[in-house]
């Protein structure tokens, strides 16, 4: 594997950083790359890897940069505003695209092009990170123990705070609102829209509908036609997040966006390698069948930026050293649904079918 060439953009990110030293110390090569010159140069310099430098507007030098690769393992959000291009490339170039978004927008428009990655045989696999890797397996590993399930619900906590990337990406969704699925459709629905006691393996906790990504894509992998997904939240944040739906149509204009997200460029880091080590992630499911039966699951995976490293480099290291068919994938129709807990620090509990 070491002897393909592959890239990891956005290289310097936050998560992106991670990925790359994770990646070196396991004795992968991969070229990084970004568009901050200085950044990127410095950390291939510090772990002796090749770099490029290009901005995703030059369509030219995006594709000029990919030719003869084999993968690109894509870090740098929003990815609202960077995978169409990057996905351009690759299909242009014959190179498998992964990212770790967690946008819906992202995952409806990768899938959209589902035809033209197959006539390219390319894999196009967005959201192969926390965003959608552990709530993916766990959906299809329920729809697995309860084939004639109906209905999908999913949550989970995070602990650790989030990245710069993460954080910008939230700021955008406030403008849009939430999203779930009803008959197979996605439903626009207002912030906050419903709220429930989610049962964590680690205890109970209060909990808000969000637009993940598992909206779209459990769909996608196991065919249930309703689905939510629930984030845990402080009580004052339901609170806050609620009185923010009278806010939400000035919430998407462009300067108060640009003003909110410079606000996290200067106050958001990321969690500290202790922070992170000392924080892991919590996840719940549930699925219901017409005939009343339910079976549940509690997952709990490593600080969700851990585990975004472990999934990403090991879904890029399978299409490394396999051939697979092109076409639109998510994680668990490419890796099967134990994928997430093969992972090191994963531990699923799945409760009987009722």
């Amino acid at each position: 594997m070491s002897e393909t060439r592959w890239m990891i953009y956005g290289a310097n990110g936050y998560t992106g950083q991670l990925t790359a030293r994770e990646a070196v110390r396991r004795g992968l090569r991969p070229i990084l790359a970004g568009r901050n010159e200085a950044a990127v140069s410095r950390l291939a310099e510090e772990l002796d890897l090749s770099h490029a430098v290009f901005d995703l507007d030059d369509a030219a030098a995006v594709r000029r940069e990919l030719h003869g690769l084999r993968l690109v393992l894509h870090c740098a959000g929003p990815f609202s505003a960077t995978s169409q291009p990057m996905i351009e490339a690759c299909l242009a170039e014959g190179v498998h695209y992964l990212d770790i978004t967690g946008e819906i927008s992202v995952f409806e428009n990768a899938h959209r092009q589902n035809d033209e990655a197959r006539r390219a045989d390319i894999v196009l696999i967005p959201g192969v990170g926390f965003d959608v890797v552990p709530s993916d397996c766990l959906a299809a590993t329920l729809v697995r123990a309860l084939p004639a399930a109906t209905r999908l619900t999913l949550a989970f906590e995070a602990g650790g705070g989030p990245s710069p990337g993460t954080a910008k990406t939230s700021v955008e969704g406030l403008g849009r609102g939430g999203t779930v699925r009803r008959d197979g459709q996605l439903i626009r629905v207002p912030l906050a829209w419903r709220s429930r006691t989610i049962p964590f393996a680690h205890g109970e906790r209060t909990a808000v509908t969000i637009p993940w990504g598992d909206v779209y894509t459990a769909h996608i992998s196991t065919g249930v036609p309703d689905v939510e997904v629930y984030m845990a939240v402080p009580p004052a944040t339901l609170r806050r997040l609620r009185r923010m739906r009278w806010l939400q149509p000035v919430l998407g204009w462009s300067p108060v966006q640009k003003f909110l997200k410079g606000r996290i460029e200067r106050s958001v880091s990321g969690p500290s390698n202790e922070r992170r080590g000392k924080t892991d992630a919590q996840l719940w499911g549930e699925v219901h069948s017409a005939d009343g039966r339910t079976v549940s699951a509690t997952m709990t995976t490593p600080n969700g930026y851990d585990l975004t490293v472990l999934a990403s480099l090991g879904i890029a290291g399978y299409l490394l050293e396999n051939e697979v068919e092109g076409g639109y994938y998510t994680p668990s129709l490419l890796m099967g649904a134990d994928y997430a807990s093969t992972l090191p620090g994963v531990t699923l509990e799945l409760s009987p079918v009722n």
